[in-house]
């Protein structure tokens, strides 16, 4: 929570007048401190006077239970108006109450829409889920090269799940030609950066692969990590 109030706090302190930068300020210091009930007091009147910031930390609060009683259709809420306004983390976040029924009814293709807004973004996390979405057809058509262009937007900000799954994609040959030594450079560079799933992956393809195939992936995981996910092997 705290990181994304961090981030809110630097938009909101350049595009804010100095009063809203303060009254918001007070809230964020508070809700650092655990001390959430002056944190809602300090937010809500921003909230709701349209504060698009304020209201996603709204839908955080409501979401998690924080100084309010845990409310699914509150933090919808407030999620979709800071949404609304174009707030990348809201608009994840209102795609994860869609796709997962809480607050509204499921619906994938809801889920969808927001995930791909947010992750036009460049919401790292909105990138990998509509790389799920599209990988098995949840309220979109399947769509295997689809979902490698949005994993791989999400690998290249060192998302481990989807540097997983990108391996996967590669071990699978889906929306890839089939590549055992990228599919184990991918798993092991997600194992490194802490997917478990990586790691059993990575040892599970290897058994399938000569050790001169393996020290070349081993090779790749390491010239991808070190050039920041620019050179990966493809």
């Amino acid at each position: 929570m705290f990181k994304h109030l961090t981030v809110i706090l630097a938009f909101l302190m350049t595009l804010s007048s100095p009063v809203v930068a303060q009254d918001f300020e007070k809230g964020f210091a508070a809700a650092q401190t655990g001390d959430y009930a002056t944190a809602l007091q300090e937010w809500k009147p921003l909230a709701e006077a349209g504060d698009g910031a304020t209201q996603y930390n709204l839908g955080v609060m409501y979401d998690n239970g924080l100084g309010v009683l845990q409310d699914d259709k509150e933090a919808v809420k407030w999620y979709r108006l800071a949404a609304e306004q174009g707030d990348a983390k809201a608009q994840f976040n209102l795609g994860n109450m869609y796709g997962n029924g809480r607050g509204v009814v499921q619906d994938y293709k809801e889920a969808v829409k927001w995930y791909r807004l947010s992750a036009d973004q460049g919401d790292a996390s909105a990138q990998y889920n509509l790389g799920v979405m599209l990988k098995e057809g949840q309220g979109v058509p399947q769509d295997y090269k689809e979902a490698v262009k949005w994993y791989r937007l999400a690998v290249e900000q060192g998302d481990a799940k989807a540097q997983t799954d990108l391996g996967l994609m590669y071990d699978n040959g889906h929306g890839v030609l089939q590549d055992n030594a990228i599919a184990h450079m991918w798993y092991n560079i997600g194992a490194a950066n802490g997917n478990e799933l990586g790691g059993t992956n990575r040892d599970k393809i290897a058994t399938e692969m000569t050790p001169a195939a393996i020290e070349k992936a081993q090779a790749m995981a390491r010239e991808c990590m070190s050039s920041g996910y620019t050179k990966c092997g493809y």
